[in-house]
């Protein structure tokens, strides 16, 4: 059994007729994304090729009718399109960051609590006030009686003396910044 198809000067006539028409019609339903657009272009006109009863239509011109296909087939393919997950490349996944290794982060954390507990109970309630509660150098002066000088002076030498006592850490003030950041994520949990 055989189906009657659109002859081929037909349907190449009636690409040069509505091509071009047809396909910007696409691009609008596609936001612009050329490839798809051209893509249910090629799909419109294959309906065309498919179904030579719509050229016997009593209207003039078979534009409506693939405008109206090509609607449809776009339709169905944002509807595709939403059913099924986003698919992920290799690129995506490689340029993800890499989630921190959690044994690593508790070694650290027990490293950082023990340092603390190593300190003075005088520095350690300047670190306390400064960066586990967030309080400016004054107002920890004031919280804890004593001049804001001395605040600087026993945060500086708190982070110092952590520095000198955690694993990895040098004397530096960058990782010094960085040891504070430890101390105080490690006293928060």
């Amino acid at each position: 059994m055989t189906t009657a198809t659109t002859d081929e000067r037909t349907l190449a006539e009636l690409q040069r007729e509505h091509g071009p028409a047809l396909l910007h019609f696409l691009l609008g339903l596609t936001f612009g994304d050329r490839q798809r657009a051209e893509d249910l272009s090629q799909e419109t006109l294959l309906r065309a090729w498919q179904h030579p009863e719509a050229f016997d239509a009593p209207y003039d011109s078979m534009r409506p009718w693939l405008f109206t296909v090509a609607r449809r087939l776009a339709i169905d393919a944002r509807r595709s399109r939403q059913a099924r997950p986003t698919e992920v490349s290799d690129v995506v996944l490689e340029s993800a960051p890499a989630r921190e290794n959690t044994a690593d982060s508790a070694v650290r954390t027990l490293d950082v609590r023990e340092a603390v507990r190593a300190l003075s109970p005088e520095h350690r309630a300047v670190l306390v006030q400064i960066y586990f509660r967030g309080l400016s150098v004054g107002e920890t002066a004031l919280i804890l009686g004593i001049p804001a000088g001395t605040v600087k002076s026993r945060s500086y030498y708190a982070l110092r003396l952590l520095s000198r006592n955690l694993p990895g850490y040098s004397s530096r003030s960058s990782s010094s910044s960085s040891a504070s950041r430890d101390t105080a994520s490690a006293t928060s949990t």
